[in-house]
């Protein structure tokens, strides 16, 4: 795997637990954390455009299909509106157990590979090797590479963590946070104690 489209080292097992908002938006702030300002499905980061707008929240499970599925915190992926619209209302596997490092690997050509049958499923079903999206992914492994050895100051801009990161601390989920630890490992938590890396 080359970075930055390095995915999980293991399964993603969520490190908060916020509950009992009204509108689903709320949980963004939680969400950004729990998946380090990037897509779950493709890995594209918040810091490579203009607009925190280009990332949407998804239902794993999708209320259209399924009515009841609840809006709960573990219910919710952080994707980027590409993903978000090629997933839409169907089911996929769950890129929290299918997408990580032992299952997906990339190659300079930006083209994904796997082993698993589940991981596969995904990466079709999410286009995530439309020729589009893998020359995006070579171009900006080029980008990070050349930059890594001819302009370190551009490398850290370009793998940095954004600016605001969300303070979890100040927020009040009216029914509480069932994992509360994982505010003191959250980003913002990091940085206020001089824990958090340069680049990531």
């Amino acid at each position: 795997m080359i970075a930055p489209f390095t995915y999980p080292e293991a399964s993603h097992s969520r490190k908060h637990g916020p509950d009992g908002y009204a509108a689903y938006e709320s949980y963004r702030p939680w969400l950004r954390d729990e998946f380090a300002f990037r897509c779950v499905f493709c890995l594209t980061r918040e810091t490579w455009g203009p607009f925190q707008a280009q990332f949407a929240i998804d239902h794993f499970v999708p209320v259209k299909a399924h009515p009841s599925a609840p809006a709960s915190y573990d219910n919710l992926l952080y994707t980027c509106i590409t993903c978000n619209s090629a997933k839409s209302d169907r089911s996929v596997p769950d890129p929290l157990v299918v997408l990580h490092q032992e299952s997906v690997w990339i190659d300079q050509d930006g083209y994904l590979h796997t082993k698993t049958t589940e991981a596969a499923l995904t990466i079709e079903l999410l286009d995530l090797n439309h020729p589009r999206k893998a020359e995006f992914r070579s171009l900006w492994m080029a980008v990070v590479t050349l930059s890594r050895r001819l302009d370190p100051a551009t490398h850290r801009r370009i793998l940095v963590f954004p600016d605001d990161l969300p303070n979890l601390k100040r927020l009040l989920p009216p029914n509480g946070n069932k994992r509360p630890a994982g505010v003191e490992l959250s980003y913002h938590s990091q940085r206020s104690r001089g824990k958090l890396p340069a680049t990531y």
